[in-house]
């Protein structure tokens, strides 16, 4: 069974990677070099209005049988054979729909990925509801049932930013959570949220037996109610002020985990709902220790010592002490984490090669008995194979190809398709905007100066203009370039000749768009490819957690170890 699983997700990765083969360019090719490369005409062999009615109203038909017999000798995936150019954006359509992760049908859903840990009949009543903090409720009933599952009463949380989901596992579930993440100086802010979330749940807690026994004695349920209203506010207060805005890194070193949630229900749906989306900002960069200086790693090392003693002098009341190290595949758990058991390893959107290296970490460290992983930020990934060697690995250990079989195929995507594969839906007006001043400022450069392709970057020129003239001046200061040779009427000439194309770049971006899926796909597949080449991996599936609509990077990894090969007490 576990052969014929494998099989069939390496016949998965074929059919997609024999997509990309043919659509792959589309999706590497540079916005900036739209006009000045001349990008719609060399890919694409129909009007820009043909594919944006075709994509917006999700027509996806491949017209009559006899239409698709005639072109099949002519076209793959709606591309011609001779050209390579694309002709029939219907079939294209077809065809990137079927290559992604639900067209495929590899995925399971969360729901069955319970009851296949449980191994009952699960109740509707049992699963959490879509609202605030939909990852952090999804995410958490499906670690805290491998928990159980695998019998083990420790979880390793890792990039746990600000410790939402780390505390939530904690005091919900009665799990010793440890949350590791690179940023010290976002640590404090997590410690003190997490203090003031504790103190918030034992009060809760006291209250809430007072209100339903006086509740009780008097056939009442108003006290009860009055302290379920007051909860969320209470919540939001010890959130509000706890530190840095900043993503935090937080370890959660909770007392010895119990049999019983913390919380009641009720608070810990008070305790989400302060979780709003305003408040979950994007990570912070990961700083490598060699960049570190040695006052620094010492320092780091220095701090959390610290913190482990305080939490064991803390006893019962140690909930949440963070822990600030930059992880890779080579880290040695044990030397930060002197108390570790067996355990769970989870990451909620771990960045770039950080999801990779948490599934070899998983595979390679007996005391990990399963693994959730949900990753995002694919253009931050490093490649082990670029045809250009543009792109140096960060590490030995590179992000992508993960598998044995697609390291063995040389498999490259391109950084500027990883980009592409986080694209969820089309661009605002304004980043269209954006995008097209860029592109148009492209073709003034080669026509006016021979810096062009310089590495200076324009950066962030766009929100501070108030005109195309402006932009151009301002992007033409920013990269050193004499601006007074142009006036006015010159560089908004270039903006009136193209203005007329700009349906072009935006039907291509809807390309991407659509591709974006099929992109992904390959790189989740990679990873589960991965897992399933493990001969101590018992069991490994690509699970939607999330809702996509709510949360577009919706797909966890989960892997779970041979019992032979789990740490042995």
């Amino acid at each position: 069974k576990s052969f014929s699983n494998l099989h069939i997700n390496k016949r998965r990765i074929d059919e997609v990677k024999r997509f990309l083969s043919v659509t792959l360019a589309i999706a590497n090719a540079h916005t900036v070099e739209f006009y000045t490369h001349d990008v719609w005409k060399r890919f694409i062999a129909v009007t820009p209005q043909e594919v944006l009615a075709a994509v917006s109203s999700g027509s996806d038909h491949e017209g009559e049988p006899e239409h698709k017999e005639k072109e099949h000798s002519k076209t793959t995936f709606g591309f011609c054979i001779h050209s390579n150019r694309l002709v029939d954006i219907h079939v294209l359509l077809v065809a990137a729909k079927a290559q992604s992760l639900p067209g495929l049908g590899v995925c399971v859903s969360r729901d069955e990925l319970l009851q296949s840990l449980r191994g009952n009949k699960l109740e509707p009543d049992e699963f959490m509801n879509s609202k605030k903090s939909h990852e952090v409720q999804c995410m958490s009933k499906a670690v805290a049932c491998l928990a159980q599952h695998c019998g083990v009463k420790q979880v390793i949380d890792v990039g746990s930013g600000k410790g939402y989901l780390s505390s939530f596992l904690s005091l919900q579930y009665g799990l010793q959570v440890f949350g590791i993440d690179s940023s010290s100086t976002n640590t404090h802010g997590a410690q003190e949220r997490n203090r003031k979330l504790k103190k918030f749940s034992r009060a809760y807690q006291k209250r809430s037996k007072a209100a339903r026994t006086q509740a009780e004695a008097q056939s009442s349920p108003q006290t009860e109610t009055v302290e379920r209203k007051r909860g969320p506010n209470r919540i939001r207060d010890a959130l509000a002020g706890s530190g840095s805005q900043q993503d935090a890194g937080a370890s959660v070193d909770a007392p010895a985990a119990e049999t019983h949630s913390a919380l009641d229900p009720e608070s810990g749906e008070h305790f989400l709902s302060a979780l709003s989306a305003d408040v979950i900002q994007p990570p912070s960069p990961r700083v490598p220790p060699s960049q570190l200086s040695a006052e620094e790693r010492e320092r780091r090392k220095r701090e959390n010592l610290e913190k482990k003693a305080r939490s064991r002098g803390e006893g019962a009341d140690g909930v949440f002490s963070p822990l600030t190290s930059y992880v890779t595949s080579e880290t040695e758990l044990r030397d930060l984490i002197t108390e570790l058991e067996e355990a769970v390893m989870v990451g909620l959107h771990t960045c770039g090669d950080l999801a990779a290296s948490t599934l070899r970490m998983f595979v390679a460290k007996p005391e990990l008995s399963a693994v959730c992983g949900v990753g995002c930020c694919y253009h931050l990934l490093s490649e082990e194979f670029n045809p250009d060697g543009q792109e140096e690995p960060l590490q030995t250990a590179c992000g992508f190809p993960l598998s044995q079989y697609l390291r063995d195929q040389s498999c490259f995507c391109g950084r500027n398709a990883r980009m592409s594969a986080c694209l969820v839906s089309a661009m605002t007006q304004r980043n269209m905007e954006s995008l097209f001043y860029r592109a148009v400022l492209h073709v003034i450069l080669r026509d006016h100066y021979s810096s062009y392709k310089s590495e200076k970057r324009v950066g962030n020129v766009y929100s501070k203009a108030n005109s195309f003239v402006d932009y151009v001046r301002r992007a033409l200061r920013r990269l050193e370039l004499d601006d007074s040779k142009l006036c006015d009427s010159d560089i908004q000439s270039y903006h009136d000749t193209y203005e007329a194309r700009m349906d072009e770049m935006h039907a291509f971006n809807m390309l991407k768009v659509t591709l974006a899926p099929c992109i992904e796909g390959l790189i989740l597949l990679d990873r589960l490819c991965y897992l399933k080449e493990q001969e101590g991996v018992s069991f490994s599936a690509l699970v939607q957690l999330f809702d996509p609509l709510l949360s577009p990077r919706c797909y966890a990894v989960v892997g779970l170890k041979s019992h032979s090969t789990k740490l042995k007490s």
